[in-house]
């Protein structure tokens, strides 16, 4: 007993002493700087999509050319699968005639890298693949549910719907994409 205050007496001692010194907080993490926000206009209503250019610099650079050049303006919406997601990005969802071929097409330039940082949580925007992340194209679903585990690491998540969920979960195969923009 006896030595066990003296430890603690040699301990109190030998510590930093803090009397008339402010407690010291550990500074709260920074947020991320927000990235850009893509605008996708569809039929429905507006959707905002924050996008995460620190985790998947390649995707979202390749996305923002493509949206830049007006690539998605007039496709429609190919995939809705209620409770899970809704795809678009497939050029050949202009013409009506090759409905049958939905969902096979692309840009034609492959992104090249697999960006798979982030896991999916409702509103999660990530890139479409035919089974190798590293050639994902053009094509992106928004996931409909709080979470798909199954689909983290495999699929590239490069943003984030901010506004427009609402929309989102209105949007109908054969639902056109207006317009794609994006806001600094």
């Amino acid at each position: 007993m006896r030595r066990a205050r003296w430890a603690l007496a040699v301990a109190l001692l030998l510590a930093p002493s803090t009397a008339g010194v402010a407690a010291q907080e550990t500074p709260a993490p920074k947020p991320a700087a927000a990235g850009p926000v893509l605008v996708v206009d569809t039929v429905k209503g507006m959707i905002e999509i924050e996008m995460y250019p620190a985790d998947a610099p390649k995707t979202v650079t390749h996305i923002t050319a493509l949206a830049k050049r007006n690539f998605y303006n007039g496709l429609r919406v190919h995939r809705v699968e209620p409770g899970f997601v809704v795809q678009f990005g497939d050029p050949l969802t202009r013409d009506m005639t090759k409905r049958p071929l939905w969902g096979t097409g692309g840009s034609g330039q492959v992104i090249g890298a697999a960006e798979t940082k982030r896991t999916h949580r409702l509103g999660s925007v990530a890139m479409a693949h035919a089974g190798d992340p590293a050639k994902a194209d053009s094509q992106m679903y928004i996931l409909l549910r709080n979470s798909a585990t199954a689909l983290d690491g495999k699929y590239a998540v490069f943003g984030q719907v901010i506004t427009g969920m609402d929309v989102v979960q209105k949007i109908a195969v054969g639902d056109i994409i207006r317009r794609v923009t994006v806001k600094p």
